[in-house]
């Protein structure tokens, strides 16, 4: 069984990043699954809240990514760039430095999103890149899925209602989990 961590960058309850993550989890391959994270409850990051020590949301995050086979970002794109509740979370799991590796190193990280935009998360996606080589992840590069006008992508309560799309996420999530399962051998 191949697990999957998937992880929204909007804490939104009408997001349209929580609810492609959803709909990926609805579609996953099989002998594979989604656990969905959240981002609620993690602080801004705080060197003195650090010296007290390190909240329990983060821990509990980290452990659920050293625990998967692979991590999913789902990310809106906020001012062409990445969210900043997202790269916060990103800061706090990289905190102690000792733990990068642990957490990070070598993980293999897929990155997908949508956005009410014409051009979907293009900018978003690009400027996680030196994120998560930074940190010495191993980004899967074999697909891209950006949901433009996202809007008429989703229908009441979130549901995906675009049939193009749910192929794309569908191919998408065959392709990482491809990847997942050659790195295992």
């Amino acid at each position: 069984m191949t697990r999957v961590l998937g992880i929204s960058g909007s804490l939104r309850r009408g997001s349209y990043n929580s609810a492609l993550l959803r709909a990926a989890a609805r579609l996953m391959p099989e002998e594979s699954t989604l656990d969905i994270a959240s981002l609620r409850g993690i602080p801004l990051y705080d060197g003195d809240v650090e010296a007290q020590g390190i909240p329990a949301a983060v821990s509990q995050l980290k452990e659920a990514i050293i625990a998967a086979d692979g991590v999913l970002l789902v990310t809106p794109e906020y001012n062409n760039s990445i969210p900043g509740v997202f790269k916060n979370a990103i800061d706090w799991l990289s905190r102690p430095s000792s733990d990068i590796k642990r957490v990070f190193g070598g993980r293999p990280f897929a990155i997908m999103g949508a956005s009410p935009s014409a051009f979907g998360t293009t900018l978003s996606q690009a400027a996680w890149l030196p994120v998560m080589r930074t940190l010495g992840t191993q980004t899967w590069f074999g697909g891209r899925l950006l949901v433009a006008r996202a809007g008429g992508v989703f229908g009441e309560g979130g549901a995906l209602k675009d049939a193009a799309v749910e192929e794309q996420l569908k191919q998408f999530l065959a392709g990482y989990v491809s990847f997942l399962r050659s790195r295992r051998g």
